[in-house]
């Protein structure tokens, strides 16, 4: 299990920190000046160089977003022209995407940071510009409260693979909607009904949390706590739920890592966002889905905090006691997922910044995270790779990651989530250290 280091402070990150925003300011520049932007968004790295996957549009906010970070960091406003220009010019169709359940991956990360920026008074007010940004988050947020599969008890924004499905991965989307509700919005449907965006939040977060993760309670012969499902199957005729299910992981019964990541972030930054807005409803079983993923990565995760890609992965056995040592990258037979590291380590710190005393085991166990995570062998360091976090994986039953000649599993790459990610996460142990505004999604709107 994560061997957590009780003794860390934000402040012994600082030269990680620094050396990675050197790091990430030239791997921004390399893709903004190298990649090919008619193949589509950039997902992944092969050979150190990002390419497009086909499967949704859902990685895009997540390059420009991390230049508006970049900037947010160091001050460069090379970095915020690079993200001002090209969310103006380029994610427009992400505003109005009715296929993906990814909205807030998009658009939180550019016109969310942007009107963020504005807020805390970073870039200059224009009244012109704020509008603009603010329509965005509106739109983008009744667009992803449309994609809607009613239950018996509430509801679920449906993933692209459907109305019978709901990914965990939805839950960190939530934000558009949180951030639209707050800006006055709500989902006009048929006759003029008013559909709240904040009702619809809480009963999809309500449904990931009863459907999506395991509390120890018997609900299966694999019930065990804090365990995720990444997909839950609905019976859509009747609003029942099927069945546990996986697109990204190795089984419904086994949990992918990623998914367990974005619970742990999602379920963190929701309890924060009703505390900031005083809403009681769910909040209790909010805390107990981020305690109990919080405590299952803690428990299944080798000692340096970065895990292997599903802790049900088929061939983790031939690794003996791999959690009873540092993750091995390079191994012969599972893969990492530093990416799920980089997701996991901010859930774990937002969660111990909101249970305050009660959460330090938490908050600790994200600083021991990143001072892994942000030195080497994850810390990309070869100015040749536009990667900026190494040991990524995207989807391995697809088989859709690079393995390098002379390994027999993927390693070395990047992906553009992973990397925004750490940007992400960076900053916000950053904004601690230097007593800054807390960042959150939300910033300056509440």
């Amino acid at each position: 299990m994560l061997k957590i280091n009780h003794a860390l402070r934000p402040s012994h990150l600082s030269g990680r920190i620094n050396r990675l925003w050197r790091l990430s300011a030239a791997r921004i520049a390399a893709i903004e000046k190298h990649y090919d932007t008619s193949k589509g968004s950039p997902v992944f790295t092969v050979r150190g160089q990002y390419t497009a996957r086909g499967w949704t549009e859902w990685t895009q906010g997540f390059q420009y977003g991390s230049a508006i970070l970049q900037f947010d960091a160091t001050g460069d406003k090379r970095y915020l022209r690079i993200g001002r220009e090209k969310t103006v010019r380029v994610m427009a169709s992400h505003v109005t995407h009715t296929g993906v359940h990814d909205h807030g991956f998009n658009n939180v990360s550019t016109y969310g940071n942007l009107l963020r920026l504005m807020n805390e008074g970073r870039i200059a007010e224009n009244a012109w510009e704020r509008s603009f940004y603010e329509l965005a988050l509106k739109c983008s947020g009744a667009v992803q409260a449309g994609r809607w599969t009613k239950l018996r008890d509430g509801g679920y924004i449906y993933s692209f693979n459907g109305p019978h499905s709901l990914f965990v991965d939805t839950i960190r989307s939530l934000r558009v909607l949180a951030v639209a509700h707050q800006l006055g919005h709500v989902l006009m449907d048929e006759g003029d009904r008013r559909i709240s965006l904040l009702d619809r939040l809480l009963d999809h977060a309500h449904a990931t949390a009863t459907y999506s993760i395991y509390y120890g309670k018997g609900r299966d012969a694999f019930d065990v706590r804090g365990r995720v499902a990444h997909e839950a199957i609905f019976n859509i005729n009747d609003g029942s739920f099927r069945c546990p299910n996986s697109q990204q992981g190795y089984s419904p019964f086994t949990t992918w890592t990623r998914g367990l990541a974005w619970a742990m972030c999602g379920f963190a930054e929701q309890l924060e966002f009703l505390d900031a807005i005083g809403e009681q409803r769910h909040r209790a079983l909010f805390e107990r889905a981020a305690r109990a993923t919080c405590d299952f990565y803690i428990e299944n995760t080798p000692t340096d905090g970065i895990p292997y890609w599903d802790t049900g992965a088929p061939q983790l056995h031939r690794l003996g006691d791999y959690l009873d040592r540092p993750a091995d990258p390079f191994n012969e037979f599972e893969p990492v997922d530093s990416s799920a590291a980089a997701i996991a380590s901010q859930g774990l710190l937002r969660l111990g910044h909101y249970l305050g005393k009660n959460g330090k085991q938490y908050w600790q166990a994200g600083l021991t995270i990143l001072n892994t995570l942000f030195d080497e062998p994850y810390l990309s360091t070869d100015p040749r790779h536009q990667g900026l976090i190494l040991h990524s994986v995207y989807h391995r039953p697809n088989g859709w990651d690079y393995i390098p000649r002379g390994c027999k599993v993927p390693c070395g790459e990047s992906s553009m989530w992973g990397d925004y990610h750490a940007r992400e996460v960076a900053l916000y142990v950053q904004r601690m250290m230097d007593r800054g505004p807390y960042p959150t999604f939300y910033g300056g709107i509440i």
